[in-house]
């Protein structure tokens, strides 16, 4: 591969789609905001670590991002040590963080008078999807940036598709995780009917799961949510935050959004019983709170 990359952020989703980058090819060079997590990636894979996101950024093709949120992608990007600062004229800003669209549009506006490219792509599929390189990207910008860095995409994703103009891919976003409450709510319940009802979990998400019920959350978590296990995956923290943009969207259209507040406010109540790091799926323990 000829380009050159810059990853920046080495979370639990950011590592491994780094890593998916260097055995597709790609000269990576990464940046994290704790320095041992990226001296520790540069060791593992024989790659190159940054200081700074600018020292990352120099002389890259494309600079990818997949941080926590709006603040989070503000300080890596500007700054006289953000990427901006150390991107070349025709490079290309990726941002796989979520975050609102509005951030999208900034950073469109921020790069174009730089004269960069810029692309919104929030992903979908969580660690695993990482980890296997198989996640769904949903992406907002112009055509020919979005093709030229498919080749990037592809290294750590199933499917990526161009949904629009800057901040498309994040509004994209947002319906995925509005589905996702709605889904979650509505297992939840399912379970706690199931259970009061002495049925086989396991039993039950075999019979289900491909028929017209079946979902990803069913397969992947109806049996955990059971055993009363949650403690990994999709963060309650990361998911209100994403319900938050998702609820903020809703209100400029003037759309009532009662099933995506019922289930923002639940996650909330878990927030203050100290469950804030426990996967989404623990909605199940707030399903039968009158909110």
């Amino acid at each position: 591969m000829t380009m050159s990359i810059a990853f920046i952020g080495l979370g639990v989703m950011g590592y491994p789609m780094a890593r998916h980058l260097f055995n597709a090819g790609f000269d990576t060079k990464v940046y994290n905001r704790t320095t041992a997590k990226a001296q520790q990636w540069a060791s593992e894979f024989s790659g190159q670590y940054g200081e700074t996101p600018r020292e990352a950024a120099l002389e890259r093709d494309v600079i990818a991002l997949c941080v926590g949120n709006d603040d989070d992608v503000r300080s890596v990007v500007y700054g006289e040590d953000g990427v901006l600062a150390g991107m070349k004229a025709g490079a290309t800003l990726v941002d796989h963080t979520t975050t609102s669209a509005e951030l999208a549009e900034e950073l469109a506006n921020a790069c174009s008078e730089k004269g960069i490219h810029f692309i919104d792509a929030p992903v979908s599929g969580g660690q695993a999807g990482a980890e296997n390189g198989a996640l769904t990207i949903m992406c907002g910008g112009k055509q020919a940036s979005f093709d030229a860095v498919l080749p990037v995409l592809n290294s750590y994703a199933k499917q990526a598709v161009l949904m629009g103009g800057h901040g498309q891919g994040q509004r994209c976003k947002m319906v995925n995780q509005i589905c996702i409450a709605g889904v979650l709510q509505g297992l939840s319940e399912a379970l706690m009917l199931a259970q009061k009802s002495n049925l086989d979990i396991e039993q039950v998400v075999s019979v289900l799961k491909h028929g017209a019920a079946g979902s990803w959350q069913m397969e992947n978590r109806a049996v955990t949510m059971a055993e009363d296990k949650f403690n990994f995956g999709f963060a309650i923290d990361w998911m209100r935050k994403d319900l938050g943009f998702c609820l903020d969207e809703a209100k400029k259209h003037e759309l009532a959004m009662p099933l995506t507040e019922a289930v923002d406010k639940r996650y909330g109540l878990l927030q203050q019983q100290g469950l804030g790091r426990m996967d989404t799926s623990v909605l199940i323990k707030a399903c039968d709170k009158d909110v």
